[in-house]
Order: C-alpha cells, then structure tokens, then sequence
C-alpha cells in the first residue's frame, strides 16, 4: 500500500519552511458574498411595500367606485340640464350653476332647510342627552345590565323600514296605540301624521329613538375607558355626584362626545327612509327636508328634474363636510393645547 507523500514548501527568505497547504485546500475557496446587509434589508423593504400596496389596493378601488365616481356623477348632474332622455344617451348640456340658482329660487327651498335644521337639532340633542344619561345608567354595572343594554340596541337594529313602518301604526290618527293612549287620559286625537303641525315632530320623534342606542353605545364605550381612580380620588375630595359627572367625566368624555354628536350630524342630515315611509314629506310640505326634497326631484315625479336634485344633495354634502373639518380644526387646537 502506497502512502501519498508530501512535497516540501520551499524556503523562506528567512530560512524558516512554510507548512504546505492540505491536500484538496485549494478546491474550498470561500466564494464572495453577493450583496451585503443593506442590500438584504432594500429587498425586505420592497418585499414590505410591495405587500402593503396589495393590502391597500381594494380599499383603494372600493373608494373609486363607490365614494370618487358617484360624487363626480352627483356634480356633473349638477351642472348640466339633464333629461331621461339625455341622461340614457350622455349629451346633456352644460349649464353651470343653473340648477343651483334654481334650488335657491324655488319656494320649497327655505321651508326645507328649515326643517332640515329643527330635525337635525332636536334629534342630536335628544339623541345625545338620552344616551348619555342611560350610559351613565349603566356604567354602574348593576345585575342584568348588560341585558338591558342588549335590549336597548334593538331599534339601532332593526331595519329602517319596519321602525318606520311600527311609528305609523302607532301614530295612525285612527288606530294608532298612541292616540288609544291618550284617549284614557281625556286628552282627543291628535293627526300626528296628517296635520302641518305635528307631522315634523312625528318623524323627529321617530328619528330620536332610533338614534338613542348609537349614542349609548359609543358614550358607554367611553365611559369605560375613563380610569376609576380619577372618580375615587375626585369623591375623596368631597365631589358629590353631579360635580365629578360635570368637572370629571364629562370634559374627559369630550372627544368622544364630539365624535358621537358628527357622525350623529352626518347621518341625521341624510335622513330619507323614516320621513318618506311616515310622511312623504307632507302634507303641504310640512315635513319635507333637504333630503327628502332631493329624491322628489329625481325620481318622485314622472319628469324628473335630475340637475336640481343633484344640487341639492350637494348642498347636504357640503353642510356635512363643513362641520367635518370644524371638527378636524377643533380637534387641531386641542392637540396643540
């Protein structure tokens, strides 16, 4: 058996022998690393923004269709004098601000943005005064309290149609319970629904109590996020009741209040389905807001009158983003505060 032999490495300069390298050394060479750490943490980073993009695609696409286009459709109705048949064949000429000057001259208008602005009010602040006296209610946490709470969500879940269908029933002028009621008390028949007097309160009345449970639930969720020893030390101090719920809870419930009473706004001042099931808007007008006027004009007629109806929707559009960045401002100040 042979023994492989190993070549001596020559001389140094200095007399002393360099070990050889080990057979097969050579062939192990350390090949360079391609790229470095920064390249690795680019890669990451575009692998990252590349999976985000994709996230963010469908929102994206969602609000094009369903928030840019029908905004961008409303305006250009709008501003241009639209027919049924110029609005199938896409050739209606442009008018400008025509259609607004129309609205604005049209005697529906002002009695319209006045009850716009009763219903809107009145539903906000009983809305708010409710919820917020049964969120403090509850928030005490007592023995089927979160069974009263549930019980309490039920007109925020049903559908619109068939609340506004039960408060006809109740306030038919004939067979109405309401009516029945009152009637035990001495007190005749009131047409909550027929008469100019009482048509408005009956559909804010209606709109009310539909709107409780939305404040109860976001007032009672804020409430809960308030710390309990801000309470225990204000009631050391010698607080009573009502001073910690005004010098305490309130002012800490601020922000969650201001949130309750815009999304409250936005959605009363669109309001259609419960004023047009009650009332349509009637009678004589009477309880006709900007809302409701808006779909008479585009489709409650057998000619519509598709540019002044769009204008007015765009007039509630501009109501509600007013008070949005009012609030976006406030909320700015208290920040840098």
């Amino acid at each position: 058996m042979k023994h492989a032999t190993q070549t001596p490495a020559p001389p140094t300069g200095d007399g002393r022998r360099e070990r050889a390298p080990a057979p097969g050394a050579g062939s192990t060479r350390r090949r360079p690393r391609r790229g470095g750490p920064g390249q690795w943490a680019r890669g990451q980073r575009a692998r990252g923004q590349w999976a985000a993009w994709a996230f963010l695609v469908p929102v994206v696409v969602y609000l094009l269709a369903f928030y840019v286009y029908p905004l961008y459709r409303n305006v250009d109705l709008s501003l241009r004098n639209y027919t049924v048949r110029s609005f199938v064949q896409g050739d209606a000429p442009f008018t400008g601000f025509a259609n607004y000057a129309k609205v604005f001259a049209d005697a529906t208008f002002g009695p319209a943005l006045w009850h716009t602005v009763v219903f809107t009010v009145v539903s906000l602040a009983f809305q708010f005064t409710i919820g917020l006296a049964l969120a403090v209610f509850f928030s005490r946490n007592f023995r089927l309290s979160a069974t009263l709470r549930a019980l309490f969500l039920v007109p925020w879940l049903l559908p619109l149609i068939v609340s506004s269908s039960t408060w006809s029933w109740m306030l038919n002028s004939e067979s109405g319970v309401v009516n029945a009621a009152l009637s035990w008390v001495g007190v005749g028949p009131v047409n909550w629904l027929t008469s100019p007097d009482w048509s408005l309160w009956s559909v804010t009345i209606a709109n009310i109590w539909i709107g409780i449970p939305f404040n109860l639930v976001v007032l009672y969720s804020g409430l809960q996020a308030i710390p309990s020893h801000i309470h225990e030390a204000a009631a050391l101090d010698g607080a009573t009741g009502w001073q910690r719920f005004w010098r305490v809870t309130f002012p800490l419930l601020r922000p969650v209040s201001a949130i309750t009473l815009l999304l409250g706004l936005v959605y009363t001042l669109k309001v259609f389905d419960i004023i047009w099931i009650m009332t349509k808007g009637g009678p004589s007008d009477a309880s006709t807001t900007l809302a409701t006027w808006s779909y008479r004009l585009g489709f409650g007629n057998l000619l519509p009158s598709f540019g002044p109806g769009a204008a007015v929707g765009n007039l509630l559009i501009v109501i509600a983003l007013v008070f949005g960045l009012v609030y976006i401002r406030t909320q700015r100040k208290q920040g840098a505060a």
